[in-house]
């Protein structure tokens, strides 16, 4: 279950992810900068009937432990089009094959000694559905293909990735904040509804708990701290079993591009906005 913190020390973790929001947002190239949510990389089809084969290739997988067995692409393909569920659309400049290849290396753990290597026999421009920013969409992906198997690695094609590093982990102060799953909100409103997992509403009871949203905003990004208001119910009475509860925080403009980022890692989650 998530733990409070003091209220000063959420607000300038807040302020910490705005920051370093701030940052790869410039980085990235400013207001024109794509904004993916969660993995870059989907595997589809099947391993195939060979147990072994399989539990290797999800272990290498996960390592990134990948070699190409051809030479692949370097050019970069022209522009994509990223296509959201509600029929909305944005031209996307692409990277190429071999920048796909080294981002799907780079994403794994890099140890996996006793890994037979994944080879990459083939590479096309297909499409797959990633979650970003608004929500879920149908975007440019290099689809690569993999030796003795029918499985398949997707990697989202789109260059100019706003790319955030989350603050190292400490073990002996671990990020405690509620942290958000996705909003909601519409295109001119001005209250962003945020998705969580607390306390069950136990309305009338004492063993649930009531909660309140904030938004800290930048130009670029909206910070939503989630405070708790536990009921009443006694140490050990109640059950522990998490539940999944909304919260509105009031912003001082309408969302409009701006990302919307949970507290503990200061990462953006997905955000669909209705007129």
């Amino acid at each position: 279950m998530p733990v409070r913190k003091p209220e000063g020390v959420v607000q300038q973790e807040a302020q910490a992810a705005l920051a370093r929001w701030d940052q790869a947002v410039a980085a990235a190239g400013g207001g024109s900068a794509f904004v993916a949510v969660g993995v870059l990389t989907i595997m589809t089809g099947d391993w195939g009937p060979d147990p072994q084969f399989g539990n290797n290739g999800k272990i290498a997988l996960m390592a990134g432990d990948f070699e190409a067995a051809i030479r692949l692409p370097s050019d970069t393909p022209p522009d994509g089009q990223v296509r959201w569920q509600d029929g909305g659309t944005r031209t996307v400049g692409m990277i190429s094959a071999q920048q796909a290849f080294a981002d799907v290396k780079a994403e794994g753990s890099g140890s996996c000694p006793e890994c037979v290597p994944l080879r990459v026999t083939g590479a096309q421009l297909t499409t797959a559905e990633f979650q970003t920013g608004r929500g879920s969409a149908t975007a440019p992906a290099w689809e690569f293909t993999l030796a003795g198997t029918d499985t398949r690695i997707q990697h989202l094609a789109a260059a100019r990735l706003v790319k955030v590093v989350p603050p190292t982990y400490d073990q002996n102060d671990p990020p405690q904040g509620i942290s958000i799953r996705s909003a909601t909100s519409t295109s001119g409103g001005l209250v962003l509804t945020v998705s969580f997992e607390g306390a069950p509403e136990d309305a009338g009871g004492t063993c649930g708990s009531d909660y309140t949203a904030q938004a800290i905003e930048s130009s670029t990004a909206v910070v939503a701290i989630v405070t708790e208001h536990p009921h009443s119910g006694l140490p050990g009475a109640c059950s522990a079993v998490g539940a999944i509860r909304t919260a509105g925080a009031t912003l001082s403009k309408p969302l409009g591009d701006r990302a919307v980022l949970e507290v503990t890692q200061g990462m953006p989650v997905s955000v669909v906005l209705t007129p």
